[in-house]
């Protein structure tokens, strides 16, 4: 054996009794850990696996914030948020009392409702259920340790220790997360307990608001680690075992904002592949608060308010299967709203057009976003020019990619926030189209320059303003140009939507910057656009002109904009999404890879990419000087059609917005843009609100229906998915990006103090884009604005739960259930209706078998 083999033969045999006294090591500490650490460990694992996240402003996309809640029924999730958190699930008598007085429901839909839920064997009937709803609840939420200590009978003329305590936590977050407006930061990798340990033993004002002076004495205290301030607290609560994570979940409701902010970390992090820790920091600061009120506290205080909390957690889960039978009645009133929306649905799709008998050929075809907001548009450009077929796909395209603008540091995805981005969009300069050839590396490294610089001298002349009176004096050295801004937030102009993309953009490469998939060869371009057009049912019968639509909204000095945009892009527009596909499908190497696949695109087809502005309704096409001239000539047919379209969506949509319908087409344009300019404009659009149902079938199956602006749409035809791949991908990723957003309007609506953002004139944004307080203190806000649902006298969404249909055989449909848990919990615990269409009618699913669909007649049908 040479003397090398021999050492390394040492090495080896030294490493492994190393490995077996590492694992020996650590059998033997796993031993000796206290059985009860580990619990506790866990429990606070599931309290914080409990909450949802929260994306932030300028990515911000829709959630059910009860997502991982969703593997319990509808009803059970409802008593425990109400028992643990003071959480509406359901909506609110008062609303539903109101929609009964105004005859939104009707007796009959209620009658189905009981009918629907058995309700008669557990004691309800149209009587008791009427009845209910001039009663509350009859139950109240479960006090935490810092409810059942706060007895001072002065406690009245001073803010509550919960709501000082959420002060306190929310203002150290803000400070800790803040990495856009603070010019202070944390330094180094301080963990968030940590900061917060070193904040609070700094604070000498807290002890103040909560009426405990000697407060401060207090903090030393303090365990000084997070795992030492969860053991701690929890041992000595001595609460029942099977109740430690709801408590814990109860605690960490108290600041959901909050929390939902660490949750988004974790999950991004998750996504990458890494772990993050911030929530379980989160929930040690604020049970680390129990040490510091049992501190200032006398043991006889101690020991009665120990009695009260373990008396009320002790009985936890009786008193939990108790709010859960008294919501029964509320269950069948969400029944009864979704009912008497599903009846006039119905009602609707009775007059669709059908397929057509004879053979179309279409000059145009235009693929939009599933949004709501694109029905209409699609029916009155269906209905101006038949010679343009109209289709439904998901947003983003099916692009998975994260966009680089040029020149910038800045990476963002534009793609579902379920999923995690695999390739890289950045902008390339094309020259014109007679020569349609880039620019070449050394351009793109000029205007990349240029745009550092302008963008480096906008950062200096920004921080300017933050120094104590400097903006003062720099309204003074810049004159009247600075009030222009000022000035045309307060007197806004009719002026169209402007890209933020191309801010700092030398202004004669604004129109040559052309977003381009980088770093893929022709295979995998060729890959992905076969993936995508499979998706969209696009694989044969091309027109000359095929138009991908993206959506974008506008509006001036809004926190919540990203809100209006596509969620399917993580709340930026289409717009990087449709003009990247458009140039992948125009490539001519990937239609030649496309051909060895069976997709032969036409030479005379041409992709083109243009983006619905949601809030004027234009539509604006781009990349347009690439095109040959044959399809500028297409589109140049397409813009009257188009234009008349749009018109007619403005004037739809005008009477909701408080405009006349019947102003000429260019002042109503005009009125809508002044509307999206105006910086005091708290509704610009409204954006998804109205959604209740979601389509996926062939377009004949709603052509020419007029839905309202109610209903997501997503072409599919199940003859067509032989292997039911596509069925699984819709239902495993659109509708569960639908269904977040028709319930975080749900949540919002039903529980506005928890799970919306407030009054949008008082927002005060925080961090740059982390959220928004209502004010300057409390919860960080999450979820819509009140704006966003009421136009100051009624309310311009219902709280329904999402209606499935699917033009698919029963078989097809069940084999996608079967196959994925997160597709059966929401179907069989009641966040969603899933039906079917037959040749009599619909099926609904329920209780894992299909079921005729026998709805209520409305008002007039059942007096006749």
């Amino acid at each position: 054996m040479s003397r090398a083999t021999a050492t390394a033969s040492s090495s080896t045999i030294q490493s492994d009794r190393t490995s077996m006294q590492t694992m020996i090591g650590r059998a033997l500490a796993r031993e000796s850990v206290d059985p009860i650490s580990v619990k506790i460990d866990r429990a606070c694992e599931a309290a914080c696996r409990a909450i949802a996240p929260a994306w932030p402003l300028d990515r911000s996309i829709a959630v059910n914030p009860h997502w991982f809640r969703i593997g319990m029924p509808i009803r059970r999730v409802a008593a425990r948020m109400a028992l643990l958190g003071d959480i509406h699930v359901f909506p609110s008598r008062r609303y539903v009392k109101q929609a009964w007085t105004s005859a939104q429901v009707g007796p009959a839909d209620l009658e189905a409702a009981l009918s629907l839920h058995d309700a008669g064997a557990n004691g309800l009937s149209v009587a008791s259920c009427l009845d209910a709803l001039d009663k509350d609840l009859g139950f109240h939420c479960l006090p935490l340790l810092i409810d059942v200590l706060d007895t001072d009978p002065l406690k009245d003329t001073r803010l509550s220790w919960r709501q000082a305590i959420t002060h306190q936590v929310s203002q150290t977050c803000a400070a800790y997360f803040d990495h856009a407006q603070a010019d202070w930061r944390p330094q180094g990798n301080q963990s968030l307990y940590a900061f917060w340990l070193d904040t609070i033993q700094h604070d000498h004002g807290i002890g103040t608001l909560m009426g405990l002076p000697k407060l401060g004495k207090q903090l030393s205290n303090l365990p000084r680690t997070r795992q030492d301030a969860e053991q701690w607290v929890m041992k000595r609560l001595g609460l029942p075992e099977d109740v430690w994570a709801d408590y814990l979940e109860a605690v960490l409701l108290t600041i959901n904002g909050w929390a939902s902010w660490c949750a988004y970390l974790r999950w991004q992090a998750e996504l990458a592949g890494q772990s993050d820790e911030h929530i379980r920091d989160l929930l040690a600061i604020r049970l680390a608060w129990g040490v510091i009120v049992l501190e200032s506290r006398d043991d006889r205080e101690t020991a009665l308010a120990f009695a009260r909390l373990q008396k009320a957690w002790g009985d936890a889960h009786r008193q939990i299967t108790a709010a859960e039978s008294a919501l029964r009645v509320d269950e069948v009133w969400q029944s009864a709203l979704d009912l008497a929306y599903q009846r006039r649905l119905v009602q609707h799709l009775a007059y669709a057009e059908g397929p057509s008998l004879a053979p179309v050929t279409y000059d145009v075809q235009a693929a939009f976003c599933i949004d709501v907001r694109s029905e209409r548009l699609r029916r009155a450009l269906e209905a101006v020019w038949p010679a343009v077929q109209t289709m439904g796909v998901a947003g983003f395209f099916g692009l998975p990619i994260s966009y680089a603008p040029l020149g910038t540091e800045l990476k963002r995805p534009q793609l579902p926030g379920l999923l995690a981005p695999s390739v890289e969009v950045t902008d390339e300069i094309i020259l014109s189209a007679s020569t349609r050839q880039s620019a070449g590396r050394k351009a793109d490294q000029k205007v990349a320059r240029a745009r550092r610089d302008r963008l480096a001298f906008a950062t200096q002349w920004q921080s300017g303003t933050r120094w104590p009176g400097a903006a003062f004096s720099l309204v003074e050295a810049v004159g009247l140009g600075y009030l222009g801004k000022l000035f045309s937030w307060t007197k806004p102009g009719g002026q169209p939507r402007a890209n933020a993309d191309l801010t700092g953009l030398p202004s004669r490469y604004r129109r040559l910057a052309r977003p381009t998939l980088v770093g893929l060869g022709t295979e995998d371009k060729v890959a992905i656009a076969g993936k995508v057009l499979h998706a969209m049912g696009l694989e044969q019968d091309f027109a000359p002109l095929v138009l991908l639509v993206g959506h974008g909204s506008q509006s001036t000095n809004n926190a919540h904009a990203a809100a209006l945009d596509c969620g399917a892009c993580c709340g930026q527009t289409g717009e990087v999404n449709a003009r990247s596909l458009a140039r992948l499908l125009n490539e001519p190497a990937v239609r030649t890879g496309l051909q060895v696949h069976g997709i032969a695109i036409p030479a005379q087809t041409w992709f083109v990419a243009a983006l619905h502005n949601t809030t004027t309704d234009e539509v604006e096409g781009f990349d347009l000087d690439l095109l040959p001239e044959a399809a500028q000539r297409t589109w140049a047919r397409l813009q009257g059609p188009l234009a008349h379209a749009c018109d007619q969506v403005r004037r739809e949509r005008a009477p909701q917005l408080g405009l006349d319908p019947r102003l000429s087409c260019a002042a109503l344009t005009n009125a809508l843009r002044t509307r999206a300019n105006d910086g005091a404009q708290t509704r610009p659009e409204w954006g998804l609100a109205g959604n209740a149902a979601f389509l996926i079938a062939p377009r004949t199956r709603s052509r020419g229906v007029v839905l309202d602006g109610r209903c997501f749409l997503h072409d599919y035809d199940w003859t067509q998915d032989g292997d039911g791949s596509v069925l699984e991908l819709l239902l495993t990723a659109p509708m569960l990006v639908t269904h977040w957003i028709n319930w975080q309007y749900h949540a919002s609506m039903c529980d506005p103090t928890h799970f919306g953002s407030g009054n949008k004139v008082l927002h005060n944004v925080v961090g740059g884009n982390l959220g928004v307080f209502e004010g300057n203190g409390g919860d960080l806000r999450i979820g819509l604005a009140r704006q966003s649902l009421h136009d100051g006298e009624a309310w311009q969404h219902e709280p329904l739960r999402l209606t499935v249909v699917i033009d698919a055989p029963a078989a097809a449909i069940e084999v996608v259930i079967h196959k994925h848990e997160v597709v059966r919990q929401l179907v069989g615990n009641g966040w969603l209706h899933l039906w079917r269409f037959t040749s009599a009618g619909f099926e609904r699913y329920a209780d894992g078998t299909w079921r005729p669909v026998s709805l209520p007649p409305s008002g007039v049908e059942a007096a006749a």
